[in-house]
């Protein structure tokens, strides 16, 4: 029998890829090994976002060829593999094979690693093997991510992801309904590079999210929602949010200063953005709130990273991702001028962090003597609405709680990011639970 052994770095959207990649694998007759030393494929399913990201992905490479059998195979697949291509073979010929998105890992290698299509055309390009809507094994946690789309139409000065990941492509909504129900998960987050644009590409029109929102929470109990552009925010998709029992909202703001932002080719401003929060937690006052900020674009003075600071203070984020401006060959970006020094950008990121964490910290500490309801993700260990896999902290339950069950505690102590909680015990003695 043949094994394989999968490796996965990057975001979540990459860990559908990866589970795609499991079932068609599945499909080819192989079976996972318990380690890389013992399977006959090897696969990385690499990250290309930013400096860091290669780096990893490429120490990861470069780590499995050392664990690997003499005779098995190594195929480096997902955003690296796309975006350098058969460049990686010449600079590491320890690589077998290197496979663009949709390329089959079990045959030779990609005739492709350039990049797809720059600008949208009447019918995009479709992989040989269609990642985004091949089947997947049932999930192995009580939740699961569910990839709605694949690839962005924006055009932010520093992203790269349009290059390599091409124009939007959306999946229909009764392909995403489908595999949400064959999952058979608890919760399900639905994630794509730009997800409020869902349906866009395909004349579903501007509202196409919501409905799938909405048919989703149908099937599952919980639903949410990762990377959600502020400008497409509505009413309407709030309301269907909140509709799913996960008041949780992931916004992709990037920065505070309007002038930094424009310069970025965004949207918005630290007073728009804290409008629509307050905005929020008046109707939803549970309401969790996650973002990512770059420190040291070009161009970024001390006024617009003061302004930043009085952002995060004013919104009282519950969770803030902190990252330096990474150069990406290609975008608009590449060309500005206005270079912040590193010691600066190291500065004003250990700022930015200490204030974000210390707000993090003090709601969670917050939350102690209040009662919530949490899914069970593994013994020991569950989450409620603030917290989403793999991202954020977790809640510290009992042992003997089961995985996959929703259950009704009461927040008993803080602990950093994680939280200490108890199971009420509703009458007739057993833990209460929820939805």
């Amino acid at each position: 029998m043949r094994r394989y052994w999968l490796e996965t770095l990057g975001c979540p959207k990459n860990q559908v890829d990866s589970d795609k990649i499991e079932g068609q694998l599945a499909a080819d007759g192989y079976r996972p090994a318990a380690a890389a030393g013992e399977a006959d494929l090897v696969v990385v399913n690499t990250c290309a976002f930013i400096a860091d990201a290669r780096r990893e992905s490429l120490e990861a490479i470069d780590a499995l060829a050392e664990r690997r059998r003499s005779d098995s195979r190594l195929v480096v697949t997902g955003c690296l593999a796309e975006r350098v291509g058969p460049r990686l073979r010449d600079e590491r010929p320890e690589i077998d094979a290197v496979a663009g998105f949709g390329e089959p890992i079990t045959l030779g290698p990609t005739k492709r690693g350039g990049r797809r299509l720059k600008v949208r055309s009447a019918a995009p390009a479709v992989p040989r093997l269609d990642l985004l809507n091949l089947s997947r094994p049932p999930a192995q946690a009580p939740w699961a991510y569910v990839k709605i789309a694949e690839g962005c139409d924006r055009r932010c000065g520093y992203c790269a992801i349009p290059s390599f990941r091409g124009p939007q492509r959306s999946r229909s909504p009764e392909a995403v309904l489908a595999e949400i129900e064959a999952l058979g998960a608890s919760e399900i987050v639905l994630v794509a590079q730009d997800l409020a644009s869902y349906g866009r590409d395909g004349g579903r029109g501007e509202r196409a999210l919501v409905p799938l929102v909405e048919a989703a929470h149908r099937l599952v109990p919980w639903v949410r929602l990762l990377y959600l552009y502020p400008s497409d925010l509505t009413d309407e998709l709030i309301a269907a949010i909140l509709s799913t029992d996960v008041a949780y909202f992931d916004l992709s703001l990037q920065h505070a200063s309007r002038p930094l932002l424009r310069r970025m080719r965004r949207w918005g401003d630290g007073e728009r953005f804290g409008a629509r929060i307050a905005e929020i937690r008046r109707a939803a006052p549970h309401a969790a709130f996650r973002s990512n900020f770059i420190v040291g674009y070009p161009g970024e003075t001390e006024e617009d990273h003061d302004a930043l600071l009085a952002f995060v203070q004013e919104a009282q984020l519950d969770w803030v991702g902190v990252f330096a401006y990474s150069e990406e060959e290609g975008t608009y970006s590449a060309g500005l001028g206005g270079r912040v020094p590193e010691p600066l950008v190291a500065e004003r990121m250990a700022e930015l962090r200490e204030v974000c964490d210390a707000i993090t910290e003090q709601r969670r500490r917050s939350l102690v003597g209040s009662r919530t309801t949490v899914l069970v993700d593994e013994p020991g260990w569950a989450r409620s609405h603030r917290e989403a896999p793999e991202i954020d902290g977790l809640v510290e339950v009992p042992r003997d709680l089961a995985p996959g069950r929703f259950t009704e505690v009461e927040i008993t102590g803080a602990a950093g990011v994680d939280l200490v909680a108890v199971p009420i015990v509703a009458a007739g003695g057993a833990p209460g639970g929820a939805p």
